[in-house]
């Protein structure tokens, strides 16, 4: 059994070394996004991301490091009571499987996931996404991006939406998914009336006969507004168009009949903004709710 490493900078030259196996094989999608989960780890690449999760509250497992990036984080490596593994490029292009062009990565432990319920009601959420079945990880980190940007005070995802905690979803959201409340809603899509239980009105973004228009949705003002987005392809479930209160329309031109899941996103969270409202979201205020 491998000694616990102690706190500091410690050299490491060895990629197999036990100490470093949190950081294996980060390009292998199948075995992280059950691994990572499984352990109650993820990962958060970059000094920005790597600040925001600290900011956020999430605690640290350790850190990888090059040399250049030492004095830039020296105050992070100082503070936290982890170790922080300072090895060559080389040595972390062999552990995790790629060239890590920034340099720097965290094993960051995961927050339970918070009772939807209780999440709408600690954050008194006005406006929340709800993502269904959208397994891409770029495009739920750059969904998590407009939240955060655009002032959604929460975001959803169904049980077989892309985990919004994997490498890829953290570092296209910008560390966004640090700071968005965020859990999953299961069953699926039985538990939209917890949402309308809550007092939401959902409103499902999907193309077809009986809908309306966005602006029209947002001239509503719906005091509580959820906002349903399904896959590009095959778009949200009959079931989940069955069981939504409205269902919207995105207007388009040239013979576009839909766009990105994540453009798509952006648009409507802009378009339905309560009027008025500032960045109430501090940037790196800890999620009290979200994991």
């Amino acid at each position: 059994m491998t000694e616990p490493a102690a706190s500091g900078l410690v050299e490491v030259a060895d990629p197999a070394d036990p100490r470093l196996s949190d950081y294996t094989d980060l390009t292998d999608v199948a075995l992280r996004t059950v691994r990572e989960p499984a352990e109650g780890l993820f990962m958060a690449e970059g000094e920005k991301v790597i600040r925001r999760a600290l900011r956020a509250g999430y605690p640290p497992r350790s850190l990888l490091l090059t040399e250049k990036w030492v004095d830039q984080l020296r105050d992070v490596i100082d503070a936290v009571d982890v170790p922080a593994y300072l090895v060559t490029p080389e040595v972390a292009r062999r552990l995790t499987g790629y060239h890590v062009h920034r340099g720097a990565l965290a094993a960051m432990r995961r927050r339970p996931l918070p009772d939807p319920a209780r999440l709408l009601a600690a954050s008194a959420a006005r406006r929340v996404v709800v993502l269904e079945d959208v397994v891409d990880h770029a495009n739920v980190g750059a969904a998590f991006r407009s939240a955060a940007a655009l002032g959604v005070d929460a975001v959803f995802t169904t049980p077989r939406c892309a985990d919004p905690l994997y490498r890829r979803s953290v570092k296209v959201s910008m560390g966004a998914v640090l700071q968005v409340p965020w859990t999953r809603l299961d069953p699926w899509p039985a538990s939209l009336r917890t949402l309308r239980e809550a007092g939401y009105v959902t409103a499902a973004l999907a193309l077809g006969q009986d809908t309306v228009d966005l602006d029209e949705l947002a001239a509503r003002r719906h005091p509580r507004l959820a906002l349903v987005l399904g896959t590009e392809g095959e778009g949200l479930r009959p079931e989940t168009l069955a069981a939504a209160d409205v269902t919207v329309r995105i207007p388009m031109s040239a013979g576009v009949d839909s766009l990105n899941v994540a453009a798509a996103c952006a648009v409507a969270c802009y378009a339905t903004r309560p009027a008025g409202r500032g960045r109430e979201r501090e940037e790196g205020r800890p999620s009290q709710t979200g994991p």
